[in-house]
């Protein structure tokens, strides 16, 4: 059975994905370098519930509006850790981190 998917879930799909990779790529400028909070390691987390959200929302899941609603937590937790730097992959990421939470609770 197919399903449509509104532009509201087209756009959390790529914001979600959008912010999965801004966190790759934070996680990786971070790693082996000292940080006073959860940035790198939030980065992790939030990338791989990005990434499950949007598979979630693609495939119509009955879960997805709850996997949205702790994406979005993970996302203001993360975007919090990273924007306390100012290296410009961390402000990036901090930024997409918003816009997802942002999309996911439209959900």
């Amino acid at each position: 059975m197919q399903h449509e998917l509104s532009q509201a879930i087209r756009d959390c799909i790529a914001a979600c994905n959008d912010c999965a990779t801004e966190c790759g790529t934070c996680f990786s400028h971070m790693t082996g370098q000292g940080s006073n909070n959860d940035c790198p390691a939030c980065c992790v987390d939030c990338a791989a519930l990005c990434r499950l959200a949007a598979d979630a929302l693609a495939r119509n899941s009955k879960f997805a509006r709850d996997i949205c609603e702790l994406c979005a937590r993970v996302c203001d937790w993360c975007a919090e850790q990273c924007a306390a730097h100012d290296d410009e992959h961390c402000r990036r990421c901090a930024e997409a981190c918003r816009r997802c939470a942002e999309a996911c609770r439209a959900m």
